[in-house]
């Protein structure tokens, strides 16, 4: 059994990781067995997340007064949080993906970019495209005009020089 001391120090230490993560998503579980906890915390990890079982009533007092309070209150069953500050849409697709082959393993709700979202919101961040691809995508709208400015400019140039080339050989031009 913990003592006030080693409780408290629990407590702060979930507070300070609720403040420094911007993306959260609580969870559930059921009967996880020790090999699928390993595989869930290395999913988590490999998506730049963190992974923490809470008890209930801590993390309902470690989320007083911040934003994630929302989703963190009454809490029921076995409750987990996964969080990070980086991409949250890399973070809901492993864990969509987990889920979907550990049954035992569920949403409950989401906080993301200062938002709570419920599992249809989580439902939807999971099926967007990771954001590298999003940047590749708007980089491209932004470099297209420029690239046909440049091929059409580039066209007069070539239509020039095959007119003239033609002219050479067919001895169009006198001297």
């Amino acid at each position: 059994m913990k003592d006030r001391k080693r409780k408290q120090e629990d407590l702060e230490a979930l507070r300070k990781a609720l403040v420094e993560s911007a993306n959260i998503f609580v969870t559930g579980f059921e009967k996880l067995t020790v090999a699928q906890d390993y595989e869930l915390r290395k999913t988590v990890r490999q998506a730049g997340g963190r992974y923490h079982v809470v008890k209930n009533t801590l993390a309902e007092k470690a989320s007083a007064g911040l934003g994630s309070e929302a989703v963190l209150k009454g809490l029921k069953g076995t409750s987990a949080v996964a969080a990070t500050t980086g991409d949250p849409v890399a973070l809901a697709k492993a864990l969509t993906v987990y889920a979907k082959t550990n049954p035992a393993f569920t949403f409950k709700a989401g906080f993301v970019e200062g938002r709570a979202i419920d599992l249809a919101g989580i439902q939807d961040l999971a099926s967007m495209p990771p954001k590298e691809e999003i940047y590749a995508k708007l980089l491209y709208l932004i470099n297209a005009p420029a690239q046909r400015l440049v091929t059409v400019l580039n066209g007069v140039g070539r239509d020039l020089a095959v007119v003239v080339d033609q002219g050479v050989k067919e001895n169009k031009f006198s001297s």
